[in-house]
């Protein structure tokens, strides 16, 4: 049965529900509608507020059961005391929607009281990322000793046309996410070149788009050296593919947003060390974002024309694969000395920065896994933010503030230059260990030619190695709540 969301107005205490999760701010009290929950656990919930057994810290519960009618339990879910934003709404109704699969409830209601419009769509944002899983590859266990799968999460809101439109939201963005995290958990067998156009052959078909697919021969025409570098030691079909959403008016020039997709990287001859290898199956997060961000962007049919552009290839060793010391050359014809071929994003990235121009962009944004260089610098809690137009850069950086995808802008100064300078070509793909995350945005900045451009390096936040308690270990969902923000906010003006 497929996971769904529903927006329910009905008062707490009249649902029938497994379990009804309700949030609460750091030293709570209760309002008459969370009273009226209380009455049938014989007033249990204000007793365990008034002794501080809860006391609605970030990411406390407390569970009560009940009777068979009404709510048959009731979680407590602290918040904290930070000001409720979207994402403090996200990360409550996650934690609550984990709990719920842990005790096999298979449905949930979740209430937050005087919830507005971004709240309620950070719950469902919450409730979705809490829910998701990737059991396809996984034997289930007999089904006497299963616990049932949460699939149907009720939220509980105000009947408002704002809080309809805040669900919405978050129906649509939260889809978006369930897409880029599942082309992220795949295995590198599993999900290919390929999986990204049947999948952007499937979103172009749900939502009217134009879809747009070059192959090796095609990229060979225009003269794609640099990517085509990356391809050439794999047997693997390189994709780049192109979708148009034209909900604007025709002349309207469109956002552009752009992803690498590298399937699996190996390092290529430059091979990385073996332990934790597996993780480069996430090396295509930045595609994966664009994919899901268009799959939201139609879904709420924003009046903004947006081009979604993904690169995607494997970077693999082999006889044929490209050799550090080689020069290639980019479609918009500089060459590019190769001294490190685990640097493979940014050659990627390029061909479909140069492949932008053609759209006429208004802004164009990259996300790519690119660096190990920004997880050093910036952690797993920040996206690393680059570009040369200060308008630009703060407008990437309020919608990812907004989207609880927070970045930190770094700088792309002149002198930075010198560390990709090369000795027999017009550059080289990589600067060093120094300042690693900025020569790589430079060495992009390369190909960007008479439109604003940000980058993003995702590296550290597309993905995460530990299970982060409001989320599993695995795909987070970054970048496409970024990217889907910046085209609402472009909506509104």
């Amino acid at each position: 049965m497929p996971f769904s969301l529903q927006l329910s107005h009905a008062a707490p205490a009249s649902v029938d529900s497994p379990l009804l999760a309700i949030i609460l701010p750091q030293h709570p009290s209760i309002d008459a509608a969370v009273r009226a929950v209380d009455a049938p656990l014989a007033g249990a919930i204000q007793r365990s507020i008034t002794r501080r057994d809860f006391r609605g810290g970030r990411d406390e519960t407390m569970l009560f059961v009940g009777g068979d009618t009404g709510a048959q339990r009731v979680l407590l879910v602290g918040r904290g005391s930070a000001t409720l934003t979207r994402a403090v709404a996200r990360r409550a109704a996650a934690i609550a929607a984990r709990q719920a699969g842990k005790l096999g409830t298979g449905a949930m209601h979740v209430l937050l009281d005087g919830a507005d419009a971004d709240a309620i769509e950070g719950l469902v944002l919450g409730a979705a990322a809490g829910s998701w899983a990737y059991p396809d590859l996984q034997t289930q266990p007999p089904e006497k000793d299963r616990r049932a799968r949460l699939e149907s999460v009720t939220v509980l809101g105000a009947d408002t046309d704002a809080v309809r439109a805040g669900f919405a939201a978050g129906a649509a963005v939260a889809e978006g996410q369930a897409i880029a995290k599942r082309l992220g958990m795949m295995p590198g067998n599993v999900c290919t070149p390929e999986t990204f156009v049947e999948v952007g052959r499937e979103i172009a078909a749900r939502h009217g788009m134009t879809i747009t697919v070059l192959g090796r021969a095609e990229m060979e025409q225009e003269k794609m050296g640099s990517f085509l570098c990356v391809a050439q030691g794999t047997p693997e079909e390189p994709r780049l593919v192109a979708l148009e959403h034209r909900g604007g008016a025709p002349d309207q020039q469109p956002i552009v947003l752009i992803g690498k997709g590298l399937c699996f990287d190996t390092g290529g001859i430059s091979i990385k060390p073996a332990p934790e290898m597996e993780w480069m199956k996430f090396d295509m997060s930045g595609a994966g974002g664009v994919m899901g961000a268009m799959e939201a962007i139609g879904r709420l049919k924003l009046p903004v024309n947006v081009v979604g552009i993904i690169g995607s290839t494997t970077n693999m060793p082999s006889g044929t694969a490209v050799k550090p010391g080689d020069v290639v050359r980019a479609s918009n014809g500089k060459t590019i000395e190769i001294i490190n071929t685990d640097a493979e994003g940014r050659l990627v990235l390029a061909d479909l920065l140069v492949f932008a121009k053609r759209f006429n962009p208004a802004l164009a944004i990259d996300a790519a896994t690119l660096t190990g260089a920004i997880v050093i610098g910036l952690g797993a809690n920040a996206v690393g933010v680059f570009g040369s137009d200060t308008s630009a850069v703060d407008e990437v950086l309020a919608a990812g503030s907004a989207a609880g995808e927070p970045g930190w802008p770094l700088p792309l100064w002149d002198e930075y230059k010198e560390q990709i300078k090369s000795d027999v070509a017009d550059l080289k793909n990589t600067g060093g260990r120094a300042a690693g995350a900025i020569t790589a945005a430079l060495f992009l900045q390369e190909f960007v030619d008479g439109y604003p451009w940000v980058h993003l390096d995702v590296a550290g936040t597309a993905y995460s190695q530990v299970d982060l308690g409001w989320i599993p270990k695995g795909p987070t969902g970054t970048p496409v709540g970024t990217f889907v923000e910046i085209v609402r906010a472009r909506a509104r003006r």
